[in-house]
């Protein structure tokens, strides 16, 4: 027989249901994910770690667990929320079940809530604390121990989730190109796609400094590459300021979703929290330098607070938001170019991120093209002062 369990929001609302994995207590920041698929990459990806995940979907874990897909070692998130558990995974990859595996992994979860009435209770209030217990009966004692419990705002985490030692995802087929991608929770798949296009990845931990960086390759790396990670941006100070040292030597930098956020940081924008994010597989994104709209793949409770229409000058060139998410005018991705006429975007591209996931999996493929992209950006550089000799800029 189930257990029962608890979940309680920081604003006192309640809800009851059953134990769904480890039993015992937790607690985190409460997000809902929009995604259909992929509940498996979405457990294992790092950007989730001390957040308890909603799942819109009601029925959770029909093709099981399997050994291919995780997007890191172990499952990240805090907590999770479900409304119906597969009773029987069918998968031909499958080879335990989901509930088995958050139980395995010690993940408290919860199953039978009303999940769209919590998700819409989210969508009102915003994003906030949350404590599922399966030991606590008493919903006042469990609020008690919520508000108590940590907030996002204001914190660093990307060194709890980043690689210890550095290690190289070596290139498929010829090697073009080296690139040093700094781990702030990356994902698996995100060297894949990499070394998929001929680049040797040399994945380097989140307490990297500019000389780690400038080490990697025989003369510097012919790019820097910021991965996705959790926490707030405006907490994460150090690698804020190794990237502006890298953009003052003129590296050609790439980054994704947290690494859009540093981005917008290091070229001196803002960042702020969103009411409660946004977090799925099915966010329509512009490019606006080539008019296509993209739906994507997300995971982001904060973002860049740039102008939508108008560049930016920076100690490092001009700055432009490049993309924006059509359903709220959230900066989705922002680029870096050379000074050009007063007034203009610039000249010859620098560097650029986005907001998003192009690596996604499971999720779109269409902003897949953004590792073409980086390659083209070292490719066009590939004639340019060795990125050792250049001084930095002053911030």
């Amino acid at each position: 027989m189930t257990a029962p369990a608890l979940l309680v929001l920081e604003d006192g609302r309640t809800f009851h249901g059953d134990a769904y994995g480890a039993t015992g207590e937790t607690f985190g920041e409460a997000v809902f994910s929009t995604g259909m698929t992929g509940y498996q990459e979405t457990l294992t990806d790092p950007s989730y770690h001390r957040q308890v995940v909603v799942m819109t979907a009601p029925h959770v874990g029909n093709t099981g667990v399997n050994d291919d897909d995780p997007e890191s070692g172990r499952i990240w998130v805090a907590g999770y929320v479900v409304r119906d558990p597969a009773r029987v995974p069918s998968n031909w990859q499958s080879v335990r079940s989901l509930d088995d595996e958050l139980r395995a992994q010690g993940v408290v979860g919860i199953s039978g809530v009303d999940t769209r009435a919590l998700t819409r209770h989210l969508r009102e209030r915003g994003a906030m604390r949350v404590g599922i217990s399966t030991t606590e009966t008493d919903p006042a004692r469990l609020l008690e121990r919520v508000r108590a419990s940590g907030e996002m705002a204001g914190t660093e985490l990307s060194d709890e989730v980043s690689t210890r030692e550095a290690y190289v995802v070596p290139a498929v087929g010829e090697k073009r190109f080296t690139v040093a991608a700094v781990d702030l929770g990356i994902k698996a798949n995100t060297p894949r796609m990499m070394a998929e296009r001929g680049i040797e990845v040399h994945v380097l931990p989140a307490t990297s400094t500019i000389e780690d960086v400038l080490a990697v390759g025989d003369d510097g790396p012919d790019g820097l590459f910021y991965s996705n990670g959790p926490g707030d941006p405006a907490a994460t100070t150090d690698q804020v300021a190794l990237l502006q040292e890298a953009l003052g030597r003129d590296v050609p930098y790439f980054g994704i979703c947290f690494g859009n956020q540093l981005f917008g940081r290091a070229l001196g924008f803002g960042t702020f929290k969103l009411k409660y994010g946004h977090r799925g597989i099915n966010q329509p994104v512009m490019d606006r330098t080539t008019g296509k709209v993209e739906v994507t793949a997300h995971n982001h409770g904060f973002a860049v607070d740039a102008p939508l229409d108008a560049p930016t000058t920076t100690p490092y060139g001009v700055a432009s938001v490049s993309h924006v998410c059509l359903n709220d005018d959230v900066v989705e991705g922002l680029e870096l170019r050379a000074p050009g006429a007063e007034g203009e975007r610039g000249g010859e591209l620098l560097s650029f991120s986005v907001q998003y996931h192009p690596e996604a999996a499971a999720g779109p493929h269409d902003a897949a093209y953004l590792f073409d992209r980086f390659c083209d950006l070292m490719a066009a550089r590939s004639t340019s002062t060795p990125t050792t000799a250049t001084p930095a800029k002053e911030a």
